[in-house]
């Protein structure tokens, strides 16, 4: 079952987060992965929800992303990414909730 991740960000230092977004897409494809959404300003419909930029990684299975977060190669880039960022981050299974009441 395909997976997602999906990250929230606000870029407090840009020179910084774009040493992140050169060098993520190789690891991103190393592990099967490819973008979805990549860095878009999101039209806020309802909710409190206000998110200044949304990325969304499509993954073949959980296993795949969770493989991506853990990879210990990866791991100086997402510190850069924390430092340059204020970030949030879901780890989203393809599925239904109609799934779950049948």
């Amino acid at each position: 079952m395909k997976a997602y991740l999906i990250l929230d960000l606000t870029i407090t230092d840009l020179k910084n987060f774009m040493v992140y977004v050169q060098e993520i897409p190789a690891h991103i494809e190393r592990h099967n992965g490819k973008y979805i959404v990549e860095g878009v300003k999101p039209d806020k419909i309802e909710g409190d929800w206000q998110p200044e930029s949304i990325v969304i990684i499509e993954f073949p299975s959980a296993e795949n992303a969770r493989s991506f977060l853990d990879d210990p190669e990866i791991q100086p880039l997402f510190e850069i990414r924390h430092k340059s960022t204020y970030s949030k981050l879901l780890l989203v299974e393809g599925g239904s909730w109609r799934d779950a009441i049948r």
